[in-house]
């Protein structure tokens, strides 16, 4: 069975969880071994000191920061839906969206499908009536931080080493995901050059049909506003974090490292950027002159209050967004 028909049915298979929470805690795991062999490497002496320097209210504070990120997109989200013709309310959408970060890190970005399986159970609506929905989302999420990445280096110090190109394509991406017209020519030539794959460019193209929906500049404005609000919030809590260690290297420095850190990570093809989001994360600390001992736990830090934080709300939503999904489908039937 694919994952699509997996994921569109009932609850997923337990193989299929089994295999994801697999890769959950291998991908977790692999970082960690990474982490501690640089902290070994550099004394943990130096590195517990780095840490003990972090108050309780100070972590809770990093914490609060990744929520605004979280709210702000969960807000964009709810907005996309309604723009859509969703009839879902705020409180479901921000469900919906909180629910689907469980799968951050798994193969193929399963949060997606899951968010549009719960749509489909609570408004009847199919794949590809909420596929829209997905892919303006995630452009967004790029067309933000290419924003931020771009406006970071133009008051940074200091430039990044493919800082702009990376921007530019995350700038060119989001808006190709935006444009109907181009995706559609996307889906018609990837079908003359693949001659395979019939249904799926198909689908695509019926899916570009729908993002006529969001071609509203005021839309998208709006929506480009809140995400990079959501995440400046985060870059922001990456510069406290190093100020807080004693390596401050400017906001604008701090941010730019974290947007590109992140976008590398995602350029990587692994699942949530892992591995390589905090190997780019640790290059570009040191080339600002800050420390192993410093950049190590500094890293570890961020990561665990930004996307490991995010995956712990979701596997604490999931199973709510589960059971009213299934809930609403049996009331329905």
């Amino acid at each position: 069975m694919s994952s699509t028909n997996s994921v569109s049915s009932g609850t997923p298979a337990p193989s299929r969880r089994l295999r994801d929470t697999l890769v959950l805690a291998g991908l977790f795991g692999l970082v960690m071994v990474g982490l501690i062999g640089l902290a070994a490497a550099t004394g943990w002496e130096e590195t517990r000191a780095q840490i003990a320097k972090l108050s309780i209210w100070q972590v809770l504070f990093l914490l609060v920061l990744s929520l605004v990120n979280y709210l702000f997109r969960g807000l964009r989200w709810h907005i996309f839906a309604r723009r859509l013709g969703l009839p879902t309310g705020l409180a479901q959408d921000l469900r919906h969206f909180l629910g689907g970060f469980a799968m951050s890190v798994t193969p193929g970005r399963v949060g997606e499908l899951v968010r549009m399986r719960w749509l489909k159970r609570e408004t009847g609506w199919n794949f590809e009536r909420t596929a829209p929905l997905v892919l303006v989302d995630r452009a967004s999420d790029l067309t933000a931080m290419a924003l931020i990445l771009a406006m970071a280096l133009s008051f940074s110090m200091k430039g990044i080493a493919g800082g702009v190109p990376v921007a530019l394509l995350a700038l060119i991406a989001g808006f190709v995901a935006t444009r109907p017209a181009l995706l559609a020519g996307f889906a018609k030539m990837g079908h003359r050059v693949t001659g395979r794959f019939a249904r799926l460019w198909v689908k695509i193209r019926r899916a570009a049909k729908s993002l006529s929906a969001f071609t509203s500049p005021t839309l998208m404005t709006s929506a480009a506003i809140l995400g990079v609000i959501g995440w400046i919030a985060e870059g922001y809590a990456f510069h406290l974090l190093l100020v807080w260690l004693g390596s401050d290297i400017g906001f604008a420095t701090a941010v730019a490292i974290f947007v590109f850190s992140t976008l590398a990570g995602g350029l990587t093809g692994a699942p949530g950027g892992v591995g390589g989001a905090e190997a780019a994360m640790i290059a570009l600390l040191a080339l600002e002159g800050v420390p192993l001992e410093v950049s190590v736990p500094a890293t570890a830090i961020i990561r665990v209050t930004t996307l490991w934080f995010a995956i712990g709300i979701g596997l604490l939503i999931f199973p709510l967004a589960e059971r009213h999904s299934l809930t609403t489908r049996k009331t329905k039937a």
